[in-house]
């Protein structure tokens, strides 16, 4: 007996048997409650984003219609000049009677408005300037042969007799009668003269319009 009330009170004496004996140690059910703990604070860590505005990532064109901001076009590339611009396909001796036309034109009209003898004569003498040189050009060429070429030639041997006619009428006719070698000067010979100067000029624009 006094075996056993000794063993009783030395199991009692050791620190296990007392927590097992004196009590039990709780616990929380967390089934299904998920993780009941304690999480660290991360946002002392991460510093929030603010949304910015966005901008290009391509500079601003500076004055788009500004001259300095155009490139030249390559006119010293034969494929832009042949194929952009397109090579002139007309002729030469097209281009030279196209530039004759409006002289023609201007005479027709001084003997249509009866301007002075100064301006119907100064006109004539540029379109056989012009002329001149289209006959040293194309003479012994085979533009000579053809009817615009004939036809523009005659007009201008007719418009310069005509022309030196009004010129020497102005000179000579405080000094000459018109009968004999005068009749040559009279106002209705000149105007007459004139008449038949504006019916070639008349034809001969359009063999040049019609040239190709």
């Amino acid at each position: 007996m006094r075996k056993l009330l000794a063993l009783i009170l030395i199991l009692m004496l050791t620190p296990a048997s007392c927590f097992a004996f004196f009590g039990k140690k709780q616990t929380v059910d967390t089934e299904g409650k998920g993780y009941m703990g304690t999480l660290p604070d991360v946002t002392k860590t991460f510093a929030t984003s603010e949304p910015s505005n966005a901008k290009p990532v391509f500079e601003e064109t500076k004055n788009f219609h500004s001259t300095k901001e155009i490139k030249p076009a390559p006119r010293e590339n034969p494929a832009f000049v042949n194929i952009i611009l397109k090579s002139d396909k007309t002729s030469p001796y097209l281009n030279d009677i196209n530039e004759v036309i409006p002289m023609l034109e201007k005479i027709y009209d001084s003997i249509e408005a009866r301007d002075n003898v100064q301006k119907f004569v100064a006109r004539v003498y540029f379109f056989n300037k012009n002329a001149e040189y289209l006959r040293d050009k194309y003479n012994n060429k085979p533009e000579s042969s053809y009817v615009s070429y004939k036809k523009l030639m005659e007009v201008s041997l007719h418009a310069q007799s005509v022309s030196l006619l009004r010129s020497e009428a102005e000179k000579y006719n405080p000094y000459l009668a018109y009968s004999g070698a005068g009749y040559v000067y009279n106002p209705q010979n000149i105007d007459q003269q004139l008449e038949y100067l504006k019916y070639e000029i008349e034809q001969a624009i359009i063999v040049l319009k019609e040239a190709n």
